[in-house]
């Protein structure tokens, strides 16, 4: 364990500023989209802009939930703007992206939650890109198994959704529930034997070595094909404090045990987050085949 107070040489990543980062801040103000990297002050910003890649934020930059760690603008959200799926299929055109990733803001105001939103931005960048893998990393759904089925009927490659942490820590995740979450995951590999299911869960939180060895146990007993884990950053000194830096050797341990209970791919370390160099699960022909049962 590492004191919270300094911050280690590993976690220091320098920010660039490339030609290829202005293009990619340009054409998202061009086509008024957003993205999580942005909105979620993600660490790994100006490599992601800068190698022309974006996690898609759809839904508005307001969340309806309040939870304690995360970054995103929380309160009331915005009006579903119904051409943003259009839009975003424009801009990972314009991209030439052969991997897609798409999240959104929870919207617990939403009669579906969102998910019909999803699935149309699935079809439009299917429609536009035909020859690329989609990924969604969606919100619980408030548990309904009828708004996972919309977004898993539009066919994405990947669905991901993040456990965040371990149960003892939910907290810090007011009106959501590890139980729910974990039956989303499950959920959806019974409805989606095609795709990869993928989950992450940050550290540095609070949590012990044993309560996220358990979390990697029940994320493999759900069908989790894939398993990021990274570094909690605390966004400012208003949110969950960071409780400790963990020591790469042992996001190493989580990986090799994660590989070990069966997880196709344990992608772990301090700048780990769950769409970082996402299209490499997929993309590469080591990666994207679903274990055989």
């Amino acid at each position: 364990m590492m004191n919270a107070a300094v911050k280690p040489a590993w976690l220091r990543k320098p920010v660039t500023d490339t030609a290829a980062k202005r293009g990619m801040n340009a054409l998202l103000k061009e086509k008024r989209l957003h993205t999580v990297c942005r909105e979620a002050r993600c660490p790994n910003l100006s490599e992601c802009f800068g190698a022309g890649t974006a996690t898609f934020l759809i839904l508005g930059t307001v969340c309806s939930r309040q939870c304690a760690f995360c970054a995103v603008e929380k309160g009331r959200p915005l009006p579903v703007d119904n051409a943003e799926p259009g839009r975003v299929a424009e801009a990972a055109a314009a991209l030439k992206l052969t991997h897609v990733v798409v999240t959104s803001v929870t919207r617990d105001d939403l009669p579906d939650n969102g998910a019909a939103h999803f699935a149309e931005t699935v079809l439009s960048i299917r429609r536009r890109l035909p020859g690329a893998s989609v990924e969604v990393l969606t919100p619980d759904f408030q548990g309904s198994r009828e708004n996972l089925e919309t977004v898993l009927s539009s066919g994405p490659d990947v669905f991901n959704h993040n456990l965040e942490t371990v149960p003892r820590l939910y907290s810090i995740r007011p009106r959501a529930s590890f139980a729910r979450s974990l039956s989303i995951l499950t959920c959806a590999r019974k409805l989606a034997p095609a795709a990869l299911v993928k989950t992450g869960v940050l550290v540095g939180m609070g949590e012990t070595k044993e309560e996220v060895l358990d979390l990697i146990t029940s994320a493999a007993l759900a069908g989790c094909d894939i398993l990021t884990v990274g570094q909690y950053l605390g966004p400012s000194r208003s949110h969950w404090p960071v409780a400790e830096y963990v020591r790469p050797s042992l996001f190493e341990e989580y990986r090799v045990f994660g590989l070990s209970q069966g997880i196709r791919n344990v992608f772990s370390g301090p700048l780990v987050r769950s769409s970082y160099r996402a299209g490499r699960f997929v993309n590469d022909p080591t990666y994207n085949k679903r274990r055989v049962e």
